[in-house]
């Protein structure tokens, strides 16, 4: 896994952590002939917003989950590149390797504003883990509400060879315990990025004449030839537009099998395997997995074929499980048809779907209920 490979950092010296003035730990740079010492930088914080105009809506009238997760991801996007390349080295750009579990705590409506603010929370040697909060702002009210949280890991590549992982320059963190809680999250994720793997070779096969509420009844396709709007400078697929495109994908898996209204409620770990290159075909499948009473979990793959590059075959670039919920047209939660596995890797797919819904489910319940 190429975003995920350790790479030595290309610079002329070596980068040395040392003690500066008055305790305070810093970087020294030693190269030929020069010696100079850099403080590190502190927990970095970025905000930006915008008002949502109609046509970031979906059919509900709502703001599209997908154009909120690549707010998200823009915002951690330009926090992690600049902290990247705050000291004195090889330039880079940070790209996306993986968002934790993203929550949407409530709608965003149209006309409104969207604050978006990202924090630099831990970084280790090869990642950067950003925070973002996405806040809704009623303009004529005044009123604000928080609609969503999520975490994400980003690395940063080298502008000469976007295959190079470079190192992340170190910071100081304003208390030692928040140094060992972001350690155990690195962990963490590390190993489920591991576990994900077993399911790279899953691949969405259409059926005939699928009966309704079977996985091949709802499950849908979208193929997107990458051009430049969706790359960064450096020729690669920005994560949000990947993320974006994941989203719709989900929400037309979600309205073949409810035929109502249907919003993101959350979005499970979404894993970048690979960089997605420009003039890359990219095929983005939706299945469904599991059905809860009132909640559907979808299965989103990207595969990318890079079809003018004869050399290299056709890969597995992310994957993630999407929540959806079927909602009125008041808005109101509507009970959901409940999925009919037929094969044995669907009835697989089912009970490890009902498995992560309990798992949630307990955690949620845990958080509610008052501490003795």
């Amino acid at each position: 896994m190429k975003l995920a490979r350790a790479a030595g950092l290309g610079l002329l010296g070596r980068l040395v952590a040392s003690r500066g003035p008055r305790g305070r730990r810093g970087v020294s740079i030693h190269a030929t002939g020069t010696s100079a010492k850099l403080p590190l930088p502190r927990l970095a914080v970025f905000g930006t917003g915008r008002i949502m105009r109609p046509d970031d809506a979906n059919v509900a009238g709502n703001v599209h989950g997908g154009t909120i997760l690549k707010m998200i991801e823009e915002a951690g996007a330009i926090i992690s590149t600049r902290h990247c390349n705050s000291q004195n080295g090889e330039r880079c750009v940070a790209a996306l390797a993986r968002v934790e579990r993203t929550d949407f705590l409530s709608p965003m409506c149209i006309g409104e504003v969207a604050h978006v603010s990202a924090e630099i929370t831990y970084t280790s040697r090869h990642s950067v883990e950003v925070q973002v909060h996405v806040m809704s702002e009623n303009i004529l009210t005044g009123t604000k509400k928080l609609t969503n949280k999520a975490t994400l890991w980003y690395v940063p590549l080298s502008l000469k060879n976007v295959d190079k992982v470079l190192e992340v320059p170190p910071v100081v963190y304003s208390r030692q315990e928040q140094e060992e809680e972001g350690r155990k999250r690195y962990e963490a994720q590390k190993l489920e990025r591991m576990e994900t793997k077993w399911r790279n070779g899953d691949i969405v096969q259409p059926i005939l004449n699928p009966e309704p509420n079977t996985v091949s009844y709802s499950q849908s396709s979208l193929i997107h030839l990458v051009g430049p709007s969706d790359c960064t400078l450096h020729g690669f697929v920005h994560g949000g537009v990947t993320m974006k495109l994941m989203d719709e994908v989900a929400g037309i898996v979600a309205a073949r099998h409810c035929k109502t209204n249907i919003v993101t409620a959350s979005v499970d770990a979404i894993n970048f395997h690979d960089k997605i290159r420009k003039g890359c075909v990219i095929t983005i499948s939706g299945r469904m997995t599991f059905t809860s009473n009132k909640s559907m979990e979808i299965e989103v793959l990207v595969d990318a074929d890079p079809v003018v590059d004869n050399l290299q075959k056709r890969y597995r670039a992310a994957s993630a499980f999407f929540t959806y919920v079927s909602l009125s047209q008041e808005g109101k939660p509507l009970p959901v048809p409940q999925l009919v596995p037929e094969t044995e890797d669907e009835k697989k797919r089912f009970e490890d779907g009902k498995g992560r819904y309990l798992q949630v489910k307990a955690k949620r319940q845990a958080q509610v209920e008052p501490q003795p």
